[in-house]
């Protein structure tokens, strides 16, 4: 069975990386992941004078490792399910037999062969020591590997098994939103003082080789004492480990594959909501509220947008913390903006077939295009403007609000406008959701791909004006000049959007039927 399990996905990678933006992922992936991963076992065997500094260097490039594959889904709202367990849901397999098939398949593919590269530096800081302390190694990378890939399907399994009902899929995208949140200054603060603890015995150095990451790293490390038997008691703690996490995914897949997913509910009029209350009762003020009430409620959306809400709020902060200045902090709410344009490109997708009834009733697409529009100026614009606001006023620095207000309302023009116009002119289609908002699905194919990021790049370009007269200004040292890029942000943020408003509702109004084969589920 796991033969069986291990060839589908074999040819299902083949097959979708044949063309498409799967196809471009893939290759840019592995190179990029073979680079990383040969950096990082390069660094492990080279950037230490003693074992002690290699052993305290790997513990931290494999903590950034293993945060990699616990955030990664989160951040990039996608994981990897070429085989989804309700495929399996007839066949006469317990949920652990399904488990161990499922595991194993998880081992095909190019990312466990990167981090498999990359904890191999372990082997190659025990060289020096002998024989016995590169089988130790060895068999610390590839325990750690088989710990860290379990580990990243129990966090998204438990994180889909929460989001079956209506309070867990609050309490599901939260939590996601806090992983995402939490691998930026972990990651920091291991990849910047890890490597410069090699010399160190701190209660740090201690911390990376008492968490699990670091378990591989002081088997060496006891092997290079000689202490053979206290070299492999922590192997064989990530051994147990990796048991422990597969009967956890077996548990959460039997969840996953006997309990419905609550319904969303029915959306009743009680006339009395703040919705109602501030929204006028017209086509386009109702599409604004059923745009505002699916965000809130569908967790597919959700999971792709809150992350990266709280990541581009928080993320600038970080950065300026490690760089020492406050640059990015003034860029903040642009940040925010940036991040949410790229993760709502695809709203027509997310209907799929129901955009039907846009199109079979008179005069609707101008009312959904601008709905979704300002549904989406709504949800982005009070977090990028607390963005904007917060940080400059927290240190004191007056002088960055012109910079901080004056690109915002530019980017946020182009990127209401750029969301409506990639979702009517790169709009792909979505497999249907079975209770995993964060399983990857759909491939724009690679033309669409480039479009989505020609867009991206002229969501920055179109604020290149409004940069020169900051600039101008602050050359000048003269606050009106730098306050006078403010109109012109709003100028060309409002001409933006209403110019990829119109597009979009143009397209829809001609190419509806096309736009539906598109999002239709294949």
């Amino acid at each position: 069975m796991v033969g069986v399990l291990i060839r589908m996905r074999l040819r299902l990678t083949a097959r979708n990386m044949r063309e498409g933006r799967a196809a471009l992922n893939f290759w840019l992936g592995s190179t990029f992941g073979l680079i990383a991963g040969a950096a990082t076992a390069l660094i492990i065997a080279t950037a230490h004078e003693t074992v002690h500094g290699g052993v305290t260097v790997a513990a931290a490039l494999f903590a950034a490792w293993t945060l990699g594959w616990i955030c990664g889904p989160v951040i990039t709202g996608s994981s990897d399910e070429t085989l989804q367990p309700e495929q399996f849901r007839l066949l006469p397999l317990t949920t652990r037999q399904l488990a161990y098939g499922l595991g194993a398949a998880a081992f095909v593919g190019p990312a466990p062969i990167v981090n498999l590269i990359a904890f191999g530096g372990l082997v190659l800081l025990a060289a020096p020591i002998g024989l016995g302390a590169m089988a130790i190694a060895a068999l610390g990378a590839v325990f750690h590997l088989v710990f860290v890939v379990l580990l990243s399907r129990v966090v998204v399994a438990w994180l889909g098994a929460a989001m079956r009902s209506r309070r867990g899929k609050d309490l599901g995208v939260l939590f996601a939103a806090l992983i995402g949140l939490s691998y930026y200054p972990l990651n920091l603060l291991i990849s910047a003082v890890g490597p410069k603890l090699e010399g160190d015995h701190s209660a740090l150095s201690v911390t990376l080789r008492a968490v699990p990451s670091g378990w591989a790293p002081y088997a060496v490390e006891a092997a290079d004492r000689g202490d053979y038997p206290l070299a492999l008691l922590p192997l064989a703690g990530l051994a147990l480990l990796a048991v422990l996490l597969w009967q956890v995914w077996a548990v959460l897949l039997q969840r996953r594959l006997t309990t419905p997913a609550a319904p969303t509910g029915q959306v009743v009029d009680t006339g009395g909501s703040l919705l109602e209350r501030f929204i006028p009762a017209t086509p386009v003020g109702a599409m604004v509220t059923k745009e505002l009430r699916t965000w809130w409620r569908d967790g597919r959306r959700r999971a792709a947008l809150l992350p990266l809400l709280l990541i581009g709020f928080v993320l600038p902060i970080f950065l300026s913390i490690r760089t020492g200045g406050s640059g990015t902090v003034t860029f903040s709410g642009a940040f925010v903006v940036w991040l949410a344009t790229m993760s709502s490109t695809n709203l027509y997708g997310f209907d799929g077939t129901a955009v039907w009834q846009t199109l079979v009733t008179p005069g609707a697409p101008r009312a959904d295009v601008r709905g979704r529009a300002y549904a989406w100026l709504l949800l982005v614009a009070p977090v990028s403007v607390l963005a904007s606001l917060i940080p400059p006023g927290a240190l004191g620095r007056a002088t960055l609000y012109p910079w901080a207000l004056s690109t915002l309302p530019v980017l946020l023009g182009v990127g209401m406008g750029a969301v409506v116009f990639l979702s009517t002119h790169a709009a792909f289609a979505l497999a249907p959701q079975r209770g995993n908002p964060f399983a990857g699905s759909g491939n724009p194919g690679c033309a669409k791909l480039l479009m989505q990021l020609a867009v991206g790049l002229a969501q920055l370009l179109a604020a290149a004006p409004v940069l020169v007269i900051l600039g101008i200004g602050a050359g000048l040292r003269n606050s009106l000049v730098q306050w006078a890029a403010l109109p012109i942000g709003l100028l060309l943020g409002g001409f933006a959007a209403a110019l990829g408003i119109r597009r979009a509702t143009t397209r829809l109004e001609v190419r509806g039927p096309e736009l539906l084969a598109e999002v239709k589920p294949r």
